[in-house]
């Protein structure tokens, strides 16, 4: 029998929270408490079947555009999480990490994450990362501020820069690759979420709303993405080829 294929890293974007209140009638904001919900089943999803890294889009750099109104509710909300939840993943042995401009949120909130982060920094079974306050192309642009000041600084040569120096300046460079990404809510795009690191990652999408999202909607991403072929830029041939251990 095959070895069941699993992905290293998944990387989701949770839409459809405002979608799912709306077609009950209720707030937008009960919505956004369900999607917290479904963070969970993820969460419990990744940790059975071995995903070593999940990155959940939490709060987008244009999100800070919403209403006031439900801005406000969504930090509220993103505290309460973090008080309550980061317990319990460290018992897990989840490790929690965030990537996107901390600085814009408030001081309490800043706290928080860095509290979570230090708790459970030693942790290995999954690595989360919440991208908050994040966007790939914030984050390009801060890679290449990054290697501009160390050209600057007579620390880097400009010849010397090339793709895995830009990578190693972005928010993830220490993670695998995605090697799949996940998008509830029906819409086909990636919406400015992880740019670079998304080059070659397998792209999934389906019409569940986030607050929906069950273990079965998972699998079928996963049934999905086992029967694919990635070929990174070669070949079909060539890597069969290389599974057979012949030269390509």
């Amino acid at each position: 029998m095959p070895d069941i294929v699993i992905p290293r890293h998944l990387a989701v974007i949770m839409d459809g929270n405002g979608r799912w209140a709306e077609r009950r009638h209720r707030p937008r904001m009960i919505g956004h408490r369900a999607g917290a919900r479904a963070v969970n089943v993820c969460i419990d999803f990744c940790l059975q079947r071995g995903i070593e890294v999940l990155t959940l889009f939490a709060f987008s750099s244009e999100n800070w555009k919403r209403p006031e109104e439900e801005v406000g509710a969504l930090m509220k909300l993103f505290l309460n999480a973090l008080e309550r939840e980061v317990d319990e993943l460290h018992r897990r042995g989840v490790r929690v990490r965030f990537i996107g401009e901390r600085e814009r949120f408030a001081a309490p909130i800043r706290e928080r994450m860095a509290a979570a982060e230090a708790l459970t920094a030693g942790n290995a079974r999954l690595t989360l990362a919440i991208a908050a306050s994040y966007g790939g192309r914030q984050d390009i642009a801060a890679a290449a501020r990054a290697l501009a000041a160390e050209v600057a600084g007579g620390r880097l040569r400009v010849e010397d820069i090339d793709e895995a120096a830009v990578d190693a300046r972005t928010a993830l460079a220490d993670l695998p690759a995605p090697d799949l990404f996940i998008r509830t809510g029906g819409d086909h795009r990636i919406s400015n979420f992880l740019l670079w690191q998304l080059a070659y990652t397998e792209l999934w999408f389906t019409e569940t709303l986030w607050p929906d999202l069950d273990a079965s909607v998972l699998q079928q991403a996963l049934d999905d993405f086992a029967g694919r072929e990635r070929r990174f830029g070669l070949t079909g041939a060539q890597l069969a080829q290389n599974r057979e251990g012949t030269p390509a």
